[in-house]
């Protein structure tokens, strides 16, 4: 009777702990997948006709290929740290955006993504990274 009731803790332990452990796991991938709303004038925004692609590579190499990886495929060496998913930008729904949205949340950013309206204060340098990050398509 005591080796029925000691497996039968046992498994109610296991089971809570996997219950546990998948509703963590739920949390965390709703936390990463929560929609990031752009204003409507700025989805709006167009991109400049030339955009330096070199200066958009450099400025990649230098602020987001930690967490974004150096295609852009959310695998930077920082991402597993992260709270929140740091995206594949060679998707179709990445890419799918208008350069208004991808220009509004580098410069903003939001929880662990940071902004770069400051660390890159030249508009056009923020938006020769928009414009490399249009080249990360799979």
């Amino acid at each position: 009777m005591k080796t029925t009731q000691k497996l039968a803790s046992i498994m109610m332990a296991a089971v809570i702990a996997v219950v546990f452990l998948f509703g963590n796991s739920l949390q965390a991938q709703q936390a990463k997948a929560k929609p990031w709303p752009v204003p409507d004038k700025d989805k709006a925004m167009k991109a400049p006709a030339k955009a330096d692609l070199a200066t958009g590579k450099e400025l990649w190499a230098k602020h987001c290929k930690s967490c974004h990886g150096s295609k852009g495929l959310g695998d930077g060496p920082k991402a597993a740290s992260l709270k929140t998913e740091s995206g594949d930008f060679s998707s179709a729904a990445f890419q799918a955006g208008t350069d208004g949205e991808i220009f509004y949340r580098t410069n903003k950013g939001r929880d662990d993504m940071p902004g770069y309206e400051k660390k890159i204060p030249e508009a056009s340098d923020r938006w020769a990274l928009v414009a490399f990050m249009r080249t990360m398509k799979k």
